[in-house]
C-alpha cells in the first residue's frame, strides 16, 4: 500500500480507487507515477493500465478529452486532474525505429515488459495496493539506477535513448553501465537516423520542459550527435539570467551553440520550430557575436540603443554572454523600456514632412532623452526632435 498511501492525495486518485472497486477489469497505478512516488516526488499525472478495455473504464471515469481506440489508450479529467488510460498490451517492432505493432489485452505482468527502462516497470493496484514488478526493478529503483529491459531496446525505439537522458537529469539516476553501452552502440550504429525527423523534434521539444532543459539538451547533443541541437551549456545560462525569464528559450539554446553561423541557426531551430519566423529570427540570434562588439565599443546609452533596437532579445542576451554584459543588460532591463511622450504625428504637425526625417527627427528626440540631455516630456522631446543635426 506504500505507493497507494503517497498519492493518496493526488487529485483524481479517489474516483480511480473507488471505480477499480466496483469494475471486474483490473486497474493498476504504472509508470512515471509509481517510480515517482516510490523516489518521494510528486507524480505530474496518473497514469492508469487496465487488464481490459481500458475506453469504458475511461468512460465511466469522467470526462475523456482524447481517445485512441486502435490503441487502447484515453485521457480523461477528473478532479482536476489529468488520468491517462491504457489497456494493457504487448508490443513488437516491424523494423528498427518503427512504430511497434499493438496487441491489446495482456496481462500486466506482460505489459510491465514491453516497457523502457525498469524503473518504469512497477505496477500497483489500484483495488489492493498490490505490487507487480519486473525482475530487478524494485532494486534499480532504490539504487536510482536506470537499466534497459533486454539488449535491443535502443534498437527497436531509439526514442528512448531522448527518455534516457531525460530520466537521468531530472530524477538524478545513474545509467547502468551495460545500459550506456547498449545505449552508445545504438547511436554509434545510426539507430537514431531511423527515425522520422518529427519524432525526434517531439523528444527534443518535451525537454524544454523539463527542470534544467539548457543541461538536458546539452548532455542529449553529447549521447545523440547530430540528431540534437548544439548548445553552449555556459553561454546559454549566462544568456538566460540577463533574459531573466522573457525571450524564447529554444532560441537562445540554439543560438548558443551557432554563434556566428546563421545557416546553422537557422537548421537547429527547426527541431523546435520549423517556419519561416522562426529560422529568420534565429539567424538574427546568431549574429550575437558581432553585436556583441556594437556593445561593448558603446559609450552612450544612445549608442547601445542604435546597437540593439530591432534586435531580438535572445541576440542581445546572448551579446551579453559573449562579453558585452553591462550594456546588454542596461538595454534590457532599463534603456529599451524608454518611450517618448511624442509621437510621428507631432512631428509632422510641427512642420517635418512625412518621411524618413520623421523617424530621424523621433531617434533624435529618443538619443538624446537616453543620453540625459532633456528632460521627458512633449516640449523638450518636441524641441529635440526639430533640432538641426
Amino acid at each position: 500500500m506504500r505507493v497507494l498511501e503517497r498519492v493518496a492525495d493526488v487529485p483524481g486518485l479517489r474516483a480511480l480507487r473507488e471505480l477499480a472497486a466496483r469494475r471486474p477489469e483490473p486497474l493498476w497505478l504504472v509508470g512515471g507515477t509509481v517510480r515517482d512516488a516510490l523516489l518521494g516526488r510528486a507524480p505530474r499525472d496518473l497514469d492508469v493500465a487496465v487488464e481490459g478495455d481500458a475506453l469504458a473504464v475511461a468512460r465511466a471515469l469522467g470526462e475523456v478529452v482524447a481517445e485512441h481506440a486502435r490503441f487502447g489508450t484515453a485521457e480523461v479529467r477528473v478532479d482536476r486532474a489529468k488520468v491517462n488510460l491504457a489497456a494493457a498490451r504487448t508490443e513488437t517492432y516491424p523494423s528498427p525505429g518503427a512504430l511497434p505493432e499493438v496487441r491489446l489485452g495482456a496481462t500486466i505482468e506482460a505489459d510491465l515488459r514491453r516497457r523502457d527502462f525498469t524503473v518504469n516497470a512497477i505496477a500497483v493496484g489500484l483495488r489492493d495496493g498490490r505490487e507487480v514488478a519486473f525482475p530487478g526493478a524494485l532494486e534499480d529503483l532504490e539504487r536510482r539506477r536506470l537499466r534497459v529491459l533486454h539488449d535491443a531496446s535502443f534498437l527497436d525505439d531509439p526514442t528512448r535513448l531522448y527518455r534516457m537522458v531525460r530520466y537521468e537529469r531530472r530524477l538524478g539516476l545513474a545509467i547502468e553501465p551495460r545500459t550506456a553501452a547498449l545505449a552508445r552502440a545504438a547511436q554509434e550504429g545510426g539507430a537514431l537516423y531511423t527515425l522520422t525527423r518529427d519524432r525526434i523534434a517531439a523528444e527534443l521539444r518535451l525537454m524544454l520542459d523539463e527542470p534544467d532543459p539548457v543541461g538536458t539538451i546539452a548532455a542529449v547533443r553529447a549521447w545523440g550527435g547530430r540528431a540534437a541541437p548544439a548548445v553552449d551549456e555556459e553561454l546559454a545560462r549566462a544568456a538566460l539570467e540577463l533574459l531573466d525569464g522573457e525571450g524564447r528559450l529554444e532560441l537562445v539554446l540554439v543560438g548558443s551553440g551557432c554563434a556566428g553561423d546563421e545557416r546553422a541557426a537557422a537548421r537547429d531551430i527547426q527541431w523546435f520550430d520549423d517556419s519561416r519566423p522562426a529560422r529568420r529570427r534565429a539567424r538574427e540570434v546568431a549574429r550575437a557575436p558581432q553585436l556583441a562588439e556594437a556593445l561593448r565599443a558603446a559609450r552612450r546609452p544612445s549608442e547601445i540603443a542604435a546597437a540593439a533596437v530591432r534586435r531580438p532579445l535572445e541576440a542581445v542576451a546572448l551579446a551579453g554572454a559573449l562579453g558585452a554584459r553591462e550594456p546588454a543588460q542596461r538595454w534590457l532591463r532599463e534603456l529599451r523600456h524608454v518611450r517618448l511622450a511624442i509621437d510621428g504625428r507631432d512631428v509632422m504637425a510641427a512642420g517635418v514632412p512625412e518621411g524618413p526625417q520623421v523617424r530621424a527627427a523621433l531617434e533624435r528626440a529618443l538619443a538624446a532623452r537616453l543620453d540625459g540631455e532633456i528632460p521627458p516630456g512633449r516640449d523638450a522631446e518636441l524641441a529635440a526632435a526639430l533640432a538641426a543635426d
